[in-house]
C-alpha cells in the first residue's frame, strides 16, 4: 500500500509545473554558483560511521540554465553528487547521483524525487519517486529537505523516512 501511494503520489507531482515558490529557490541556490559550505552531521542514525564525524562539503555548480550540481563530499569520500533541475512543467527535482572513484554509477544512484508545493523561497521537500521506491522500497517514504537560513550563509539538509529526521547536515558558507 506504502508503494502504491508514493507511486500516485509521485505521478500527480510529476505533472504540476513548477511553482513560483520552486522557482525563488532555484534562483537563490543558482546565485551561489561557486560558493561552497562546510558543514556537520548534526543528526544520524546511531552507530554511523559512514558520515558521523566527518567534514562535510558542499560545491554549488551550475550546469545550465535550468540544472544545478552540487558535489557533497564526505570526508574523503567525493562520490555524491545532488542535481536539482527545474522542469518547467513538472516543478523542482532533486537527484543523488553517486559515482565510484573510476566515473561509474553506484547500484544505489539517481535516486530522489519531485519538491512538494509545501515549500517557499528559502525550503523545498522533495518526496521519494516512483524510481527511487523502486530501487530501494525502503525509501519508499523518504522525504529530502534542502533549507537556507534568511540570510543565505546557512544551509540544512535533512532526510525523513516515515516521518522520523534520520539525518540532519548544517552548513555554512565558506
Amino acid at each position: 500500500m506504502v508503494l502504491f501511494v508514493s507511486y500516485l503520489f509521485t505521478f500527480l507531482l510529476a505533472f504540476s509545473p513548477a511553482t513560483k515558490e520552486q522557482k525563488q529557490f532555484f534562483k537563490a541556490l543558482r546565485a551561489k554558483e561557486g560558493q561552497s559550505y562546510t558543514g556537520t552531521a548534526t543528526v544520524h542514525p546511531p552507530g554511523n560511521t559512514s558520515i558521523a564525524g566527518k567534514e562535510l562539503k558542499l560545491f554549488i555548480q551550475k550546469v545550465s540554465g535550468d540544472s544545478i550540481r552540487v558535489p557533497f563530499w564526505v570526508g574523503d569520500n567525493k562520490s555524491r553528487t545532488l542535481l536539482l533541475t527545474l522542469h518547467k512543467k513538472q516543478g523542482l527535482s532533486l537527484k543523488h547521483d553517486h559515482r565510484h572513484a573510476d566515473g561509474s554509477p553506484e547500484t544505489m544512484t539517481m535516486y530522489g524525487g519531485f519538491a512538494d508545493t509545501s515549500g517557499n523561497a528559502l525550503r523545498q521537500s522533495f518526496p521519494a519517486d516512483a524510481h527511487t521506491s523502486q530501487l530501494s522500497p525502503r525509501n519508499a517514504t523518504s522525504v529530502w529537505t534542502i533549507e537556507f537560513s534568511p540570510d543565505k550563509t546557512h544551509l540544512t539538509y535533512t532526510l525523513r523516512t516515515n516521518n522520523e529526521l534520520v539525518y540532519q547536515l548544517d552548513f555554512e558558507q565558506d
